[in-house]
């Protein structure tokens, strides 16, 4: 199957956000991303395989040093950015996203909220670009599978709180992850906010969370790194929630 050059420099441009918002777009590689993306509720635009386009074509293609059997080229959802909170559920363990950058990061964390059966991902508007190429790889399909949206994460907890939610937040001077009390919100919302990878979560953000975290080394009084990488930081916190209500703590 040809492949002409207007296809490959389109390919090539929803490597940038601009054109993936200009186009609606954005790119998935491999054999089980590309299952995974034809499999779920996205709109699979086009597919380009090794075996029909050749490898010549498909290296031009590819956004990986060794062409991927697959590629495809995947609509965006509607409704990404949240600006109406109406339909929050009433209860439900969710997580947001105060400044993440690393897309490796984000990646993971979709990846941990797919494996923890988080309800939803809320993310700040400065967060990465979710269908970034190093995102959309890193979360090994999860993307596909995990409810995700961008939006004001202070209105988010306000709406958390009236809603008679807690506001989870993980901070150095926080207390002890080990020895709170945590609601995974089976009667109300429980929000969980991890901050920016270098500054944390920002004091608007800050300002909203009723119950301020902190993951301790151990032994407790050990002096190491200073702090945990985010995407270590949720999974550890997630980690807590679901270990507690599968005990009935």
């Amino acid at each position: 199957m040809p492949v002409s050059s207007n296809e490959i420099k389109f390919v090539k441009s929803l490597t940038q956000k601009k054109y993936r918002d200009q186009e609606g777009a954005f790119l998935v590689e491999g054999e089980k991303m590309v299952a995974e993306a034809i499999d779920s509720s996205f709109s699979v635009l086009k597919v380009y395989r090794l075996a029909e386009v050749g490898a010549k074509a498909m290296s031009r293609l590819s956004q990986t040093a060794t062409p991927s059997p697959a590629l495809a080229v995947v609509g965006k959802p509607e409704g990404l950015m949240l600006e109406d909170f109406s339909s929050l559920p009433s209860r439900g363990l969710f997580l947001a996203l105060d400044g993440i950058r690393d897309p490796g990061n984000l990646g993971t964390i979709i990846r941990l909220a797919d494996w923890f059966g988080i309800d939803a991902l809320f993310a700040s508007p400065d967060t990465v670009d979710v269908f970034n190429p190093k995102v959309v790889q890193s979360t090994m399909g999860a993307i596909f599978r995990v409810r995700f949206h961008y939006c004001d994460i202070p209105a988010l907890c306000r709406r958390v709180r009236s809603s008679g939610g807690n506001v989870y937040g993980t901070f150095l001077d926080g207390r002890n992850l080990y020895s709170q009390t945590l609601s995974p919100g089976l009667d109300s919302p429980s929000l969980i906010v991890i901050g920016n990878e270098s500054n944390g979560i920002s004091p608007e953000a800050g300002s909203e969370v009723t119950d301020r975290l902190f993951i301790p080394p151990f032994p407790v009084d050990r002096r190491g790194s200073e702090s945990l990488n985010a995407a270590v930081a949720t999974a550890v916190t997630v980690a807590e929630f679901r270990r507690r209500q599968a005990l009935n703590l």
